[in-house]
């Protein structure tokens, strides 16, 4: 056992002080270092590729010689040759699956959380003429279709986690069909990637809200595959599924497997459906394309008269424009309030609708008003009705809301709304 010792020991000390002198030729001279280092690695490699071209050839004839060499060398081979095969045609149909289910066999290996990814971050889009869905391009900006925010000039976007926001400023363009809104914090951790190269028949996944608020809960997701890109009259590039989509789920994602955003939902029909590019879209967002123009803007003046200044204190509601509202208020008003006990009031209203307003009988001050709201609580959409008279006082310039005796409406008649 010693001399065993003694004899590795021997060698590793003859190997290190090999190690040793190669380094110390290597070095010296130092100036012929670079080119020494060039040399002997050029001539390493070269020598391991001979090495290894010779060792390819020797095996090769080796596999051609040795189903000849015996009988029983011949039905090895013809095992091996049929296991061979087996591996072969198994490889063609395991990518053949994946290109199948996942587009390409990288789109597997990124595929995992891709659907925790979709719930998480795609958002509901809802106003008080309609409703849809979004996501995020920027840390700050929410895209979706420019008809899910049609003539609603504050629309509310809704996070998976029940929290909403409006936003602080909406452009799109009608003809594309395309509507960016921004929020006034970041949410870095909720933008999605976007590309649109989509492989032949790939499976896409279109993500979304469907029915709205009519179907609570977590984002629907819908499984297809990719048709074609198709170039409408109006030159601006779609993408085309066999997925069917529903109402509510315009504006959302259509992601390949690995959550990356392709397209904008857009239009289905039965078996069909159609979707904005969405890096064109994105690379619009901070161009003219895109503008305010064809947005609905808030517009009232509550100096005009008691009516209109009902109108105006519920428009800013609606618009979650709080210190508006609040400014609205008269100071006999204010004596029984603050800004943060009046606003914690209206924390789940995501929208208000003005139905009526008129004066009350013969007066001059006081005005007849039935409104609704739409709450939000615990993920889902409650409507509340009311109706009531405010009184107001001329104040600052504006008429100012100076005593409410408003009350809730349990269950409205069709008459209601017209009376």
């Amino acid at each position: 056992m010693k001399k065993i010792i003694r004899r590795v020991k021997n060698y590793l000390l003859k190997l290190f002080l090999r190690f040793k002198n190669y380094i110390k030729r290597l070095f010296s001279p130092i100036y012929l270092f670079p080119l020494k280092l060039a040399t002997y690695s050029a001539y390493y490699f070269v020598k391991f590729i001979i090495k290894l071209i010779i060792a390819i050839i020797g095996l090769v004839f080796d596999i051609i010689r040795y189903p000849f060499r015996s009988l029983k060398n011949f039905l090895k081979s013809i095992l091996i040759g049929v296991v061979v095969l087996y591996l072969f045609a198994s490889l063609f149909v395991i990518t053949d699956y994946l290109t199948k289910q996942y587009g390409w066999w990288g789109k597997f290996l990124c595929s995992f959380g891709t659907r925790q990814k979709l719930q998480n971050s795609v958002v509901r889009i809802i106003g008080g003429y309609s409703e849809g869905s979004g996501f995020f391009v920027y840390d700050d900006a929410v895209v979706t279709n420019f008809h899910v925010i049609v003539d609603e000039p504050s629309p509310k976007i809704v996070f998976p986690s029940g929290e909403f926001v409006t936003p602080v400023k909406i452009i799109g363009n009608r003809d594309l069909d395309i509507a960016v809104l921004f929020t006034k914090e970041k949410y870095p951790g909720m933008v999605f990637e976007v590309d649109n190269r989509l492989f032949d028949d790939e499976p896409v996944i279109a993500t979304g809200y469907a029915l709205g608020t009519a179907l609570g809960g977590a984002p629907t997701i819908l499984k297809g595959n990719f048709v074609a890109y198709r170039k409408p009259k109006n030159n601006w590039a779609s993408i085309q599924t066999d997925i069917n989509l529903v109402p509510g789920m315009s504006g959302g994602p259509l992601t390949d497997q690995c959550g990356v955003v392709a397209g904008i939902n857009t239009m289905g029909l039965s078996g069909l459906s159609l979707f904005i590019d969405a890096l064109q879209t994105r690379d619009l967002v901070y161009t003219e394309y895109l503008n305010d123009t064809q947005i609905t803007k808030i517009n009232v003046d509550p100096s005009k008269s008691p009516e209109d200044a009902v109108i105006a204190f519920y428009t800013y509601l609606k618009a979650r424009r709080m210190e508006d509202g609040f400014s609205l208020l008269s100071r006999e008003y204010l004596q029984k309030t603050n800004f943060e006990e009046w606003t914690s009031r209206f924390t789940d209203i995501l929208d208000v609708n003005v139905v009526k307003t008129e004066k009350y009988l013969n007066t001059k001050d006081i005005v007849f008003v039935k409104f609704t709201t739409q709450n939000w609580v615990d993920n889902d959409l409650q409507w509340h009705y009311y109706e009531g008279t405010w009184q107001t006082i001329p104040e600052d310039g504006v008429y100012k809301m100076l005593k409410s005796n408003i009350k809730e409406v349990e269950e409205p008649t069709p008459s209601w709304w017209y009376e």
